[in-house]
């Protein structure tokens, strides 16, 4: 991928032999996973995917292991050095360690699975030319054999036992088939393909034909691509149904053994799960207390579901549908890049970009997408909107801005992309974890009401309605998974459990809560990952301030963070603490 304007800093470091190892792992990934590829702004893999049969697995795995052989034998050359080796060889051992534990012949859930990416991919394409629209076509076109391949994984994860649970395949099954038929994503995706107005599109006559539309030709292959695709998901719902959810596990829970590969894998980091599962219960109890003491100031002697009931009820907190939801967004944003770029952050000119973004799907969820490495397709925040929803409380959702934004994942995740002078591409773009990235946006959170951004009560409330989720959800995943005993009544947790459990600890949707325990339940380790990523965060920051005492700033802790890009929070704890 090339780019007329590569933002580079200052003072530049000369690459080493570590960050060589890391930048040909990076070409490698990009050619054996091209959705990835995609994500990170490599556009010559755009028409294809890579294969997700089990042999795909393994030329994965036989590339990961002779990196690993790499980085064995390569000494570093200063603390950037150390850092990269360190954390790709981690990332890279447990990326065989799961394998070994098969846990690729399982991988379906309701969010994050190959049955999602493959369709995902299409919301970060570019579409604004003919060429662009070629592209698209070819990768449509590639979508039957990634699921060939995807269903022979499955298929083998079958015969070896080793299945995922059956809530998770009725739950995807029912995605699926939004991906099928004549209405599928696939179709209305194309039906709407168009070329930017300033695009001139020449028509087959060679006559010119209107800037806005694509050649018949063109056409006609992405419609013919397209219903192949909705026809490869076809396939795959058909699998589901009648091979996969037959045999499909019955338990929820994946084991402590399991658990603790995936804990890893989210955290970067080895934790004492039963004592974390201790603290998510105390955590929970303190994010209550917080809240009732601030439903007393919304209003004298309400509980936290008065208060609640209260703001609900304001109509000057309402928005109504998704266009004002994405303009307030989208303002909201502008305003805290403006200020907190003055006062408190050092942000760079190409970073200040953040589009908000309604997602295309209606799955639930809000998410964030970092930018190219060259800055030409920017950070966005992205909003998941379930069919039916329709009003938006801002008291509850100013913080999300702040935590997918600035001073959240798009100030993390664009320093790291725009430290390119110090950091090879890896850890740029592909390094680090979640425990990571949404510690820190969950320690941004708190970090806003610090400088004052939640002085009105009922945004703080919003704020610890997430915060209490949050916490929650470490309780939730932890018991769920390893069936730990209930905290009320007898018996393990499970999935009803599980459920009455998420209502009486958020205000949400009841149809956003049953996506969010189906995610719980379908990814472990991953939910736990936020509140436990900001527990580290909160202690680093808080050793450190104890160890340098009045020379401690706030504001250097956070350039040294962010300067080392993404990390495993092991990798991060011993670089700032060394």
């Amino acid at each position: 991928m090339t780019s007329t304007t590569v933002p580079t800093p200052a003072d530049t470091r000369p690459p080493t032999a570590i960050d060589a190892i890391a930048e040909r792992w990076v070409d490698t990934v990009v050619e054996l996973e091209p959705v990835l590829g995609t994500y990170i702004g490599r556009s010559e893999v755009n028409d294809r995917y890579g294969d997700l049969s089990p042999a795909g697995n393994d030329r994965y795995i036989a590339a990961v292991k002779s990196v690993l052989t790499e980085l064995a034998a390569a000494t570093p050359v200063d603390e950037v050095d150390e850092v990269t080796k360190t954390d790709l060889r981690n990332e890279l051992e447990l990326a065989v360690a799961s394998s070994e534990a098969g846990l690729h012949l399982r991988d379906l859930n309701v969010i994050d699975s190959p049955s999602q990416h493959i369709r995902e991919v299409y919301d970060l394409m570019p579409t604004a030319t003919v060429d662009d629209w070629s592209v698209v076509a070819k990768r449509l076109s590639a979508v039957e054999e990634a699921v060939d391949g995807y269903i022979v994984t499955l298929r083998e994860g079958m015969r070896r036992g080793t299945v995922p649970a059956r809530r998770q395949v009725v739950e995807v099954l029912a995605q699926v088939r939004k991906n099928s038929g004549p209405d599928s994503f696939f179709a209305e995706f194309v039906e709407g393909a168009r070329v930017d107005a300033e695009t001139e599109v020449e028509s087959e006559t060679g006559t010119g034909g209107a800037p806005s539309e694509l050649p018949a030709s063109l056409r006609a292959d992405l419609e013919r691509a397209a219903e192949t695709a909705s026809e490869a998901y076809s396939k795959l719902a058909q699998f589901l149904e009648n091979e996969l959810a037959p045999v499909a596990g019955s338990q929820d829970a994946v084991g402590r053994e399991h658990y603790a590969l995936q804990s890893r894998r989210f955290l970067g980091a080895t934790i004492d799960l039963d004592e974390t599962y201790e603290w998510g219960i105390e955590e929970l109890g303190r994010m209550v207390r917080e809240q009732e003491a601030i439903a007393e100031e919304i209003k004298p002697g309400a509980s936290v579901a008065e208060a609640i009931a209260f703001l609900d009820g304001d109509p000057s907190r309402k928005l109504h549908g998704t266009d004002a939801l994405q303009a307030w967004m989208q303002a909201t944003s502008d305003r805290a890049v403006a200020e907190l770029g003055k006062t408190h952050f050092d942000i760079p000119q190409e970073i200040r970009a953040l589009e908000c973004m309604i997602a295309p799907t209606h799955e639930g969820g809000i998410y964030y997408t970092g930018p190219t490495d060259d800055f030409s397709r920017p950070g966005r925040m992205w909003w998941s909107v379930p069919d039916g929803v329709t009003e938006f409380d801002t008291w509850r959702e100013l913080t999300t801005v702040y935590h997918e934004g600035v001073p959240g994942h798009h100030l993390q995740i664009g320093q790291a992309v725009y430290n390119r002078a110090k950091l090879n591409t890896w850890r740029r773009q592909l390094a680090g974890t979640s425990g990571h990235a949404e510690g820190w946006a969950l320690y941004a959170e708190r970090l806003m009401e610090e400088l004052g951004y939640l002085d009105d009560p009922a945004d703080r409330l919003g704020m610890l309605d997430g915060q209490r989720m949050r916490a929650a959800r470490v309780v939730l995943d932890i018991g769920v998974h390893l069936q730990k005993p209930r905290l009320t009544g007898s018996g393990v947790w499970d999935a009803e459990y599980a459920l009455e459990f998420m209502r009486q600890n958020v205000n949400m949707d009841d149809a956003f809560i049953r996506f969010e325990v189906n995610r719980y339940l379908g990814w472990p380790g991953q939910a736990p990952s936020y509140k436990v990523g900001q527990r580290i965060w909160e202690e680093l920051r808080d050793t450190l301030r104890a160890r340098e005492k009045e020379a401690f700033s706030s504001k250097e802790f956070h350039r040294k963070a962010l300067d080392l890009g993404g990390v495993g929070l092991d990798t991060l704890r011993s670089a700032l603490l060394k």
